[in-house]
């Protein structure tokens, strides 16, 4: 059976065509236009990208070891689902950098990077008064990366650089729950407020309550979409 893939391949031409190829992929699965559980047929996605097989395959094996694509045997590879059990994986690392992250941004952050903290909340603002859900994450990730930059630990900001592309499609899980967005500008108003009187324990406190927050309304999303 045919698979219509609804995909858009952007060329660069300083980067190989494999890359390419992955990025184009990545993006799908990560937006949701290729959606969990969906199956990857080869030739039809070569066919749509308007490449070979070969980095088709390629790209598959690398989404295979970021943990967004599964290979089922005798069936090939498909999206991988959102599970509660990885997303609460992902966010137990990720509880514990960030508490890292916000201690050392408040005792080490310059009123400069303070001042863009702000801006990036600005930003995220305005993004949510336009509810573009991709736009949304990308502020709202902008908003931690300040953070992370004001903590001045390079191995640190590598960690959790490395953590971002698994928590994206958790982070537009959330984002996408449009009740959850006003609470959203609270907690990082929370955050910034005692970031900027440099109230160590209130930050992580309200760090921890942020990711609380997402931990549990994803895990309903989740058990909504596996009981519907």
């Amino acid at each position: 059976m045919a698979v219509d893939y609804n995909l858009k391949v952007t060329m660069n031409e300083y980067l190989p065509l494999r890359d390419v190829v992955f990025n184009t992929l990545r993006q799908a699965i990560l937006k949701g236009e290729l959606e969990p559980g969906e199956r990857l047929m080869e030739i039809q996605l070569a066919e749509r990208l308007g490449v070979s097989r070969t980095p088709i395959r390629e790209a598959i094996r690398k989404l295979e070891l970021e943990g967004l694509v599964l290979m089922i045997p005798r069936k090939g590879a498909e999206v991988a689902r959102i599970s509660a059990r990885s997303l609460r994986d992902v966010l137990e690392v990720r509880r514990a950098l960030e508490e890292l992250a916000i201690e050392l941004a408040c005792q080490r952050m310059t009123e400069d990077e303070i001042a863009d903290l702000q801006l990036a909340q600005e930003d995220f603002k305005k993004a949510i008064a336009d509810g573009d859900a991709m736009r949304i994450a990308e502020t709202d990730e902008h908003y931690h990366d300040v953070i992370y930059g004001g903590t001045q630990n390079a191995k640190l900001i590598q960690m959790l650089n490395n953590l971002r592309e698994q928590m994206y499609r958790y982070r537009l899980e959330y984002i996408k729950d449009s009740d959850k967005r006003k609470i959203l500008i609270l907690e990082h108003e929370r955050v910034l407020k005692a970031v900027r009187e440099r109230k160590v324990a209130e930050a992580k406190a309200a760090m921890r309550e942020h990711i609380d927050n997402q931990e549990i309304t994803v895990t309903r999303n989740i058990a909504e979409k596996e009981n519907g």
